[in-house]
């Protein structure tokens, strides 16, 4: 048998074992019929060719996966309720972005059911990651099943719109959990409690990712104090990365998106070995739905020279997220 057959396959009894470990109680409970119904903006479905190539081996570091709800219920302790964006949505979207692998986020909805990225990553024959929710429910012995799933990091939500600040407890216990597997911490923030976490930042034992450019508005100038600690922490901190993902969360004038490429650039100036990208796909929760194909278009404006491109779309990610070459 094959290694990459072989790896997928083990995979696969991985997410049996982990459906039954952390599934039933995610899903724990019943949801009424007006939480069933999606909120906010589909996902569009009609994805353009972008005119950016991207270089070959390019990593997605920052894409989710939504149901089918059927297979894959939501907590009922959700926050919304999103359309369905399944699999084979997933690889289309990819495809025509001429995007070849991914990271799952396992987003908030889920909480610690890991069941939806743990089959993508096992049906992907290795060209899938992942990142999920932890807390104190889960235990080592899941930890380790996970990272034998492909599982790379774990994931907390600042965000007063998902729920706002974690159990900080629990949230050390979990840093150091992670740390043992070699895994690193993807934190998503409001721009505007940046400032408050600055010395946490500094202590962590791991590497971490901050989610979206730090969600900084771009209306407040390359000057606000958010997105000047943020490239502090990036120039100084060799354990910061940054992820370039959000763009339409950045801007301030809507599609397409160019108020958020000075903030793009001036990371990219920062600190290039330590960013990666990501398309936010489905995007969840925005207030103008992107196209992925006018996302992927931005990146040359980002980065405009092929070896940084490559740099943040493949080197890095693939250093990161430990992909086989």
């Amino acid at each position: 048998m094959k290694r990459r057959e072989a790896l997928t396959r083990m995979a696969g009894a991985v997410g049996a074992t982990l459906a039954a470990a952390t599934g039933v109680r995610a899903a724990d409970g019943a949801d009424d019929a007006k939480k069933l119904t999606p909120s906010g903006l589909a996902p569009d479905r009609n994805t353009r060719t972008p005119g950016f190539k991207a270089p070959p081996g390019s990593i997605d570091t920052h894409c989710h996966i939504f149901g089918p709800a059927a297979r894959y219920p939501y907590s009922p302790k959700r926050s919304y309720t999103p359309f369905d964006a399944g699999l084979d949505d997933f690889r289309e979207v990819h495809a025509k972005m001429g995007i070849e692998h991914a990271v799952i986020v396992n987003p908030s909805l889920y909480d610690i059911d890991a069941r939806v990225a743990v089959d993508a990553i096992a049906a992907s024959g290795g060209r899938y990651r992942g990142v999920v929710n932890i807390d104190d429910r889960v235990s080592d012995a899941e930890l380790d099943a996970l990272h034998k799933a492909g599982i790379r990091g774990c994931r907390f939500n600042f965000v007063k719109h998902l729920g706002g600040f974690p159990d900080m407890a629990v949230f050390d216990r979990s840093v150091k959990r992670a740390a043992r597997l070699g895994w690193h911490v993807v934190l998503h923030f409001d721009a505007k409690d940046l400032p408050d976490f600055y010395p946490l930042l500094d202590g962590l034992p791991v590497p971490y990712i901050i989610d979206h450019m730090g969600r900084v508005p771009a209306r407040d100038g390359l000057d606000q104090k958010p997105f000047k600690i943020l490239v502090d922490l990036l120039q100084r901190d060799k354990k910061c990365y940054v992820k370039l993902s959000g763009a339409d969360r950045v801007s301030s004038t809507g599609t397409p998106f160019h108020d958020a490429v000075p903030f793009a650039r001036r990371l990219v100036e920062t600190a290039a070995d330590r960013l990666v990208w990501g398309s936010d796909w489905p995007h969840p929760n925005v207030k103008t739905m992107p196209n992925d194909g006018d996302l992927v278009d931005l990146i040359p404006l980002f980065a405009p020279d092929a070896q940084t491109q490559k740099q943040i779309l493949v080197d890095n990610p693939m250093r990161l997220y430990q992909f086989e070459a």
